[in-house]
């Protein structure tokens, strides 16, 4: 069952508002709809604009921080929970720990780079949680474009397709969360080597 939801996403204070909004209302939901929000712990950027609202809304948010970060960033001081890691890979690691779900809101290098890891840890089996890239804005349109590539031209297998769930809005994240059930996708080695 769902309780925890990791959300990546931006820090940065200067997007467009459609951004913020979506986060927003995301974070609505989450709290709505009996969720708490894991996140990078951050009072800044898309990663604020929704955990704030779920905390609103009821749900409770856990921050957590590398040490580098929390020295330089403005960290949130309204987190039900807040941990901070030695560095990055400790920090994506006690997210992990903490989460049953994945949601990626747009975001920069940092927000790919954790999207990718849970692919791939789900992929490989250690993981089966639900992951969901939030397509605000078309954002992730190159993004999944590539995905394809890698697909199609076989440095993937075809059903790694079913690894993650591209949501269009807030509202169809949220869906697919509340009717998620635990992957069953176990990968073969032919499918791993030899495609």
């Amino acid at each position: 069952m769902i309780k925890n939801v990791c959300v990546f996403a931006s820090s940065c204070n200067f997007l467009d508002e459609i951004y913020y909004m979506e986060a927003s209302n995301l974070g609505g939901l989450l709290g709505q709809n009996g969720f708490n929000m894991a996140y990078g712990g951050s009072s800044l950027g898309l990663m604020w604009s929704c955990a704030k609202n779920v905390k609103e809304s009821g749900g409770k948010i856990i921050g957590i921080m590398p040490e580098k970060l929390k020295d330089m960033a403005e960290n949130s001081k309204d987190c039900d929970e807040f941990f901070v890691t030695k560095g990055m890979r400790e920090r994506k690691a006690k997210m992990d720990e903490m989460s049953e779900a994945v949601i990626a809101l747009p975001g920069g290098f940092g927000t790919l780079e954790e999207l990718s890891e849970m692919i791939v840890q789900k992929q490989l089996g250690y993981n089966k949680k639900a992951i969901v890239i939030l397509n605000t804005n078309g954002f992730y349109d190159n993004l999944l474009k590539f995905f394809d590539d890698i697909l199609e031209q076989k440095f993937a297998y075809k059903r790694a397709r079913e690894l993650y769930y591209v949501a269009k809005s807030a509202k169809e994240a949220i869906e697919y969360l509340k009717s998620y059930k635990e992957s069953t996708l176990e990968i073969t080695k032919e499918e791993l080597y030899a495609r």
